[in-house]
């Protein structure tokens, strides 16, 4: 029985979740990768099986923010996306638990009961083998097993799953990300990499130089290598396949004299079905980054970077043929 999504934040704004058997996935799954769809598939899984209900227990921010706010992890995704894809994966519920002083301060021989007050329906958690929680990241699988057993409740815990010998891993992700490895970051993921936007007005160069393009104002804590992409858009509310587009991701040194926040420029290779989707400034797009096709650089003048980006779009177009 697969329930209707929701999101809770925090455990204790959670604890009003109907009295079914309840599936408790835990984790940061910043990317909700493959080796993450290991542990969330297992619990909906069983939640199915079990007519009981499937959820996600994740936090923000990082606990890095918290322990090394000089030098915090980067995350590959916002909040928001990444309730997406939960929501796209099955899940039935979201808790967002805030990671501050106080819940790091929770000691792992607390950390089942901590839950369990506040989901008394809990009947199994699902965790990566290599999970730590509790103050100090004192607690591991058998803490929590053996924790949970006392209280009835059940423990699975998934294995690392490798790509081409190697565990994924979100660290992983981020390293190709920023070197510009879109395929390899895509492959370990699961799915396209991708970022989330509304459209707003630019300054219309883009339609000078003959390729008019949608302007997403975009802030990413790890941005990918800057440059140019081929991607796929579609409106964020929708569920058609989207538009083949190549996409520019940097500081536009061109047409930028001082120094710029990044941003996100898609041109896509047929401008008339952006008209005929009704696009326009306030639409609410996603991108799927699918191709890196270059790096960004500055161009002499504006003739030599029109004729860079008919070649860009040439390769995208080029891409999408394959």
């Amino acid at each position: 029985m697969v329930g209707v999504f929701s999101e809770f934040d925090g455990l204790a704004a959670a604890s009003g979740l109907p009295a079914r058997p309840l599936h408790l996935a835990i984790g940061m799954f910043d990317g909700v990768h493959l080796g993450h769809r290991a542990v969330i598939d297992a619990a909906i899984r069983s939640a199915r099986s079990d007519q009981g209900i499937s959820a996600v227990l994740t936090f923000d921010p990082h606990p890095s923010r918290l322990f090394r706010p000089h030098q915090p992890v980067q995350l590959i995704m916002t909040p928001g996306i990444k309730s997406h894809l939960l929501a796209e994966a099955g899940v039935d519920h979201v808790i967002n638990q805030t990671f501050d002083a106080d819940y790091a301060s929770i000691k792992a021989e607390d950390f089942v009961a901590h839950i369990q007050q506040h989901l008394p329906a809990l009947k199994a958690l699902y965790v990566g083998e290599n999970w730590r929680f509790g103050h100090k990241r004192a607690g591991d699988v058998d803490l929590l097993t053996k924790e949970a057993v006392r209280t009835g409740i059940e423990v699975f815990s998934a294995p690392r799953i490798s790509h081409n010998g190697s565990p994924i891993s979100s660290t992983r992700i981020r390293q190709l990300l920023t070197t510009g490895e879109m395929a390899a970051a895509n492959a370990l993921l699961g799915y396209p990499y991708r970022s989330e936007g509304r459209v707003t007005a630019g300054r219309r160069l883009g339609r000078t130089l003959g390729f008019p393009t949608l302007n997403l104002p975009w802030e990413a804590e790890l941005e990918p290598r800057y440059g140019v992409y081929a991607v796929r858009v579609r409106a964020t509310d929708a569920d058609a396949p989207g538009l083949d587009a190549v996409a520019n991701f940097g500081l536009r040194p061109t047409v930028e004299s001082a120094t710029v926040a990044a941003r996100l420029e898609v041109h896509v290779l047929d401008p008339k079905a952006v008209v005929a989707a009704g696009w326009r400034e306030g639409t609410g797009l996603r991108v799927n980054w699918l191709s890196f096709l270059r790096p960004e650089k500055k161009f002499a003048d504006l003739e030599a970077l029109r004729m860079q980006i008919a070649q860009d779009r040439r390769e995208a177009g080029d891409f999408f043929l394959r």
